[in-house]
């Protein structure tokens, strides 16, 4: 079973990075973008086989590990 993880900026939070991707957007002529939020994409491969199970461990993992709740926000998309 495979999982994939999105990892954002809570909203609030300032996002340089975004704000970079935005302005060279804009540099390189492609206008009417209002705005840009950055974040990254985990995919992760499991050996369970049950959908529940694997979704409660990979959020487990994004408590513990691969988000810092405190900033950012997760989703988790369970991939067959």
């Amino acid at each position: 079973m495979k999982a994939r993880v999105t990892v954002t900026l809570r909203q609030g939070v300032l996002d340089p990075q975004g704000q970079a991707i935005k302005h060279a957007l804009g540099t390189l002529g492609f206008d009417g973008v209002n705005g840009v939020r950055q974040g990254k994409l985990i995919e992760l491969d499991l050996d369970d086989t049950s959908e529940s199970e694997a979704e409660q461990k990979v959020t487990a993992m994004c408590e513990q590990l691969l988000a810092n709740t405190v900033i950012e926000s997760y989703s988790i998309e369970m991939v067959a």
